[in-house]
């Protein structure tokens, strides 16, 4: 099972160019996330393994979940101790469509990749995490997102503390994922209301990442504020989402599946 497991992930990562089986390699992995808060890996997937994984997402695509969605940056209830324009309640939009896991093909290089030992190994060694576990639901697992021109990802700040996404089609334009790092403290519970505002009001000058397809991306948000800005054009952004947990027996909360998904199984 674990040769056959090797061979599979060969033919789906780059192993010559990303070599996550290698210590020296992991380690310069991991020595750059703690530095910048963002690892951006080039060309991850064979340019093949992307066309399959795009195939099979477009195949798949009028199943998907539209939402629109306002919300604050702290993805919080709105205060009622506050006002409308205090930086805690202050709203943004996000809209995009979505596949949840159980609607990713079982034979899926998606799903071999999320479910290979070796990948979840490099992983926690670049996270600093000891295992990685599936969500116990049968929808959070692996998701697929699909933003069409004009939709978005607002401002906000993560509540785990990473996230692993793959680029599986960019747009022609727009569709930029921009961020801050150390924008708040949460171990304080500092919040940076004025930061935000500022942010808000369009005061702040954001980092940029440049991706291709077949990029795979670990990110801590959960004090860095990011999002995506508006997709431009006719060609959809697809993005998929490679969700853990540290713990098992964890489910995405029934309220987020209903958001998110427009289901609970």
């Amino acid at each position: 099972m674990a040769v056959q497991e090797e061979i599979n992930l060969a033919t789906i990562i780059d192993l010559q160019k990303h070599p996550i089986n290698e210590d020296h390699y992991r380690e310069k992995c991991k020595a750059e996330l703690d530095k910048s808060g963002v690892l951006v890996l080039d060309n991850f997937l064979y340019e093949g393994s992307i066309k399959s994984i795009l195939s099979e997402a477009k195949k798949q695509e009028n199943l998907a979940y539209y939402c629109v969605n306002e919300h604050n940056v702290y993805l919080n209830p709105f205060d009622k101790n506050l006002s409308k324009t205090h930086p805690r309640n202050k709203t943004v939009t996000s809209s995009k469509g979505c596949i949840t896991d159980d609607q990713v093909p079982k034979k899926s290089s998606l799903r071999a990749l999320y479910n290979s030992l070796k990948f979840k190994d490099f992983l926690c060694d670049v996270l600093d995490e000891t295992v990685l576990y599936k969500y116990d639901d049968n929808l959070s697992s692996i998701n697929i997102h699909f933003a069409k021109e004009g939709q978005e990802l607002g401002w906000h700040f993560d509540n785990s503390s990473f996230a692993i996404t793959l680029l599986i089609q960019k747009p022609k334009a727009g569709g930029q994922f921009e961020y801050i790092r150390q924008f708040r403290n949460s171990n304080i519970k500092d919040n940076n209301y004025d930061g935000v505002l500022n942010l808000l009001n369009g005061n702040c000058i954001p980092e940029k990442l440049t991706m291709e397809n077949g990029t795979l991306v670990l990110f801590r948000g959960k004090d860095a504020i990011h999002r995506v800005t508006p997709t431009i054009g006719d060609r959809t952004r697809i993005l998929s989402v490679l969700a853990y947990n540290s713990r098992p027996d964890v489910s995405l909360s029934e309220s987020a599946r209903m958001t998110f998904f427009g289901k609970l199984y």
